[in-house]
């Protein structure tokens, strides 16, 4: 999100795509319900009605609704954001006993400790699946493909909705056919949330020391500590190829909850 006018009720998105960015505005009303997720929380369900003023610049936001035919506008029936991190680096300790981990963040330069609950998106991508999506990625930025960092999750999507049959959804990821190679676009980079929806899950104790990671979190609490709301290993490959791929916010929290957020329409 970067702009928000609460007296008209308009909030303005940034969207990345391999065509650039695309710049969406959403108009809110009275009646536009208007959810945002707990602080330490990784549950839709868990989200909470919330005023539009306590949307910040910087928050990942999904909103369901009519959008025009260019789609650079939506009247939105409902909203739900959220403050999330993105935390990249290698593993300096795994507690499995604590359920923690704690981290080095590349971005940050700082530890930091890592819960990782049962609600968490845990997957360890195959070697040969790292270093397909690396390739790519350099393709990608060679060819001077625009917003090829972004390439994929719309972190900044606009669309989610309670969902009934208990599916995840957002990001491009949820169930059906196909082998774990599909998400690979042809000409540009890959899909990863297409590719995380076919890896089996992985646990904590799969990880060890000197792992590099890549991590969506919950903003924290007051000691620092973050809870694991998607995480990814054996992404050494991909933050060699693309070292601000983290920035770029390859992974999304929109993926995960308890399984009730859905994308009612791409952006």
């Amino acid at each position: 999100m970067t702009a928000l006018d609460p007296a008209t009720g308009n909030i303005t998105l940034s969207t990345g795509s391999l065509g650039g960015t695309k710049t969406v505005t959403i108009h809110t009303t009275k009646s536009t319900m208007l959810r945002r997720y707990a602080a330490n929380s990784v549950k839709f369900d868990d989200a909470k009605v919330a005023p539009i003023d306590q949307i910040k610049v910087g928050d990942q936001l999904r909103a369901r609704g009519a959008k025009n035919e260019d789609g650079t506008t939506m009247d939105a029936e409902e909203v739900v954001s959220g403050t999330f991190r993105n935390l990249a680096g290698q593993i300096v300790a795994v507690d499995t006993a604590a359920n923690t981990l704690t981290l080095k963040d590349s971005i940050s330069k700082q530890t930091v400790v890592v819960r990782v609950t049962q609600d968490a998106q845990v997957r360890k991508l195959p070697p040969e699946f790292a270093q397909r999506i690396a390739a790519r990625l350099k393709n990608a930025a060679a060819g001077g493909i625009p917003g090829a960092a972004a390439v994929a999750g719309g972190a900044s999507g606009e669309n989610a909705r309670e969902r009934s049959n208990g599916q995840s959804g957002g990001g491009g990821m949820g169930p059906g056919g196909g082998g774990p190679g599909r998400g690979f676009r042809n000409g540009g980079p890959p899909d990863i949330q297409q590719i995380l929806s076919r890896i089996p899950p992985a646990n904590l104790s799969d990880l060890q020391k000197g792992d590099v990671i890549m991590i969506v979190s919950t903003e924290g609490d007051s000691a620092g500590t973050v809870d694991a709301i998607t995480m990814l290993a054996g992404v050494e490959p991909i933050l060699t190829a693309a070292p601000n791929a983290t920035q770029a916010m390859m992974l999304s929290p929109w993926t995960l909850g308890s399984g009730n957020a859905e994308a009612a329409a791409n952006p």
